[in-house]
């Protein structure tokens, strides 16, 4: 039996490390479009260069995996986010030369999407093992990583330290906790147990309905980091503040959502659950986008967020239920699944355009309809069928 618990550990704070680097460097985002003079679109193509790092990398991250190991992916990962985003950075502060950003960020986010099917495809193993639901927890430490990499970002900026010295030191440091946690990864399945797969994972219709979920979850999580606070100011007159302070509502509902559900889920199978939050999702926006009184937008946004909090954990858990084709699966679906990171943006942004901001989030009620029925492939023999 391997030693479940230290890799239940590690696997905790390689996702707390993964959303920290995250966050480190979002965090500095004002200063990078200053120090480059940038314009809010020359800024969008700019960060785009992670976006398409990640989308290129996450289809063969899955062979990565089988080749290395999640612990093997996971270093990797990380060593290209350590020089991506030191390059990318002293690009920015030392060179100011955006071609030798884009280069930089392009790398980091090749390395975070393998960073994050590693973490995974070993949470899963994690979970296995156990016996329990514990990857909703997992996804809610990176969250956490979030908000204290953004909390350290405070005092960085405010003291004006260099950008390229605050996130190459956290992101070096970040590498270093990385080694020494990936130790305590489990072993992938013995070669033996793994047999030559039929056909792509890119055939399966059971994996390709969880990743069609996965991405209405996706752009339902992601619309509301990109959105959610514009909504609030350009639909109801609200100050700055106010947009922020329901962004920051939202990310604590979410996170609470995630270290909750994972009772829920054990309890009663994970079909029902995600129809509940597929349900509460719809039932925020509708109240954000028609509520006009200001309680019944904050609890549109608190219903939003627990909404949005599990699909994208479960997805990943439910695409490596089988361990020898776990890889695969779960590369096939973060792929299809960070297309809503890479397009919903631009196409929320488009929208907005002509309905305005706050009606264009009306997409994201319409993508619950196909997510409740692409949930019946998140299904499984021993839980599902004794809860239905």
């Amino acid at each position: 039996m391997p030693a479940v618990l230290p890799a239940r550990n590690a696997v905790a704070v390689v996702f707390i490390l993964n959303g920290f680097c995250f966050s480190s460097f979002v965090s500095r985002v004002p200063d990078i479009r200053s120090t480059l003079d940038l314009s809010n679109g020359g800024l969008g193509l700019l960060l785009l260069a992670i976006s398409f790092g990640s989308v290129l990398a996450l289809p063969s991250a899955g062979k990565l995996i089988e080749r290395v190991g999640p612990a093997g992916a996971v270093r990797l990962g990380a060593a290209s986010c350590a020089v991506g985003l030191t390059a990318g950075t002293i690009g920015i502060g030392v060179f100011e030369i955006q071609s030798l950003a884009a280069v930089g960020l392009f790398f980091y986010g090749v390395g975070t999407g393998v960073w994050d099917v590693a973490m995974n495809v070993d949470g899963a193993a994690v979970e296995r093992h156990l016996g329990r639901t514990i990857m909703p927890r997992f996804h809610a430490g990176f969250s956490f990583g979030t908000i204290a990499g953004s909390g350290l970002g405070v005092p960085m900026a405010a003291l004006h330290v260099p950008i390229e010295v605050h996130v190459t030191v956290v992101v070096l440091l970040s590498f270093a906790a990385v080694l020494v946690a990936a130790r305590y990864f489990l072993p992938p399945p013995p070669a033996e147990e793994v047999a030559a797969p039929a056909r792509s994972a890119w055939l399966e219709p059971r994996t390709l309905a969880i990743g069609v979920m996965v991405l209405a979850f996706a752009l339902t999580e992601g619309s509301a980091n990109d959105w959610l606070a514009l909504a609030l100011v350009d639909g109801y007159d609200a100050a700055h503040w106010v947009g922020v302070a329901g962004f920051s509502l939202f990310v604590t509902a979410m996170t609470a959502g995630r270290l909750v559900g994972s009772t829920a889920l054990d309890r009663f199978g994970r079909a029902p659950v995600l129809w509940a939050t597929t349900g509460t999702a719809l039932a925020g926006v509708l109240l954000v986008i028609y509520g006009q009184w200001a309680p019944l937008v904050v609890v549109g946004i608190l219903l939003w967020g627990l909404g949005a909090s599990l699909g994208f954990p479960v997805g990943m858990s439910a695409a490596s239920d089988d361990p020898v084709r776990a890889a695969a699966r779960v590369s096939v679906v973060s792929t299809i699944g960070y297309a809503a990171f890479l397009a919903g943006p631009p196409f929320l942004g488009w929208l907005g355009d002509h309905v305005g901001t706050l009606h264009s989030l009306l997409v994201i009620a319409i993508l619950m309809g196909p997510a409740a029925l692409a949930v019946f492939a998140t299904r499984t023999p021993e839980r599902d069928r004794v809860a239905a």
